[in-house]
């Protein structure tokens, strides 16, 4: 066990023996087999719970599988192949365009501002 020998077990027991004493040593043996067996339980507590949780999960996974399929539209292929299309109606002369209107001349002559009258003439 633990790949501890029987030699190995007598010499673990005797230390044990000097080290806590002939009064202490069942209750230490009582404790530590005590909590031994809660560990095993809490172990084989968590394994069962972590089953009952695949059991749970297993009929979701199976619905939602279900719920994808119904969901996709199925693939419908055609039984024959499709008609040939109509050819397209005759394209119809353009309607005539509307003549360009004149162009404005390059440059406007722009009247020249009025001057005032000059002041210094009059004044002497």
């Amino acid at each position: 066990m633990f790949g501890i020998g029987m030699g190995e077990l007598i010499v673990i027991a005797a230390l044990a023996l000097i080290i806590f004493g002939p009064q202490r040593l069942p209750e230490l043996a009582s404790t530590l087999g005590k909590a031994i067996r809660q560990f095993r339980k809490a172990t084989q507590d968590l394994q069962n719970q972590l089953e009952i949780d695949e059991e749970v999960k297993q009929p979701l996974r199976e619905l939602r599988a279900a719920l994808r399929d119904d969901l996709m539209p199925p693939v419908v292929r055609p039984l024959a192949p499709n008609p040939p299309l109509p050819p397209p109606p005759a394209i119809s002369p353009p309607a005539p365009s509307v003549p360009p209107v004149a162009a404005a001349p390059a440059s406007i002559p722009v009247p020249a501002r009025p001057t005032a009258p000059d002041d210094s003439k009059g004044k002497a």
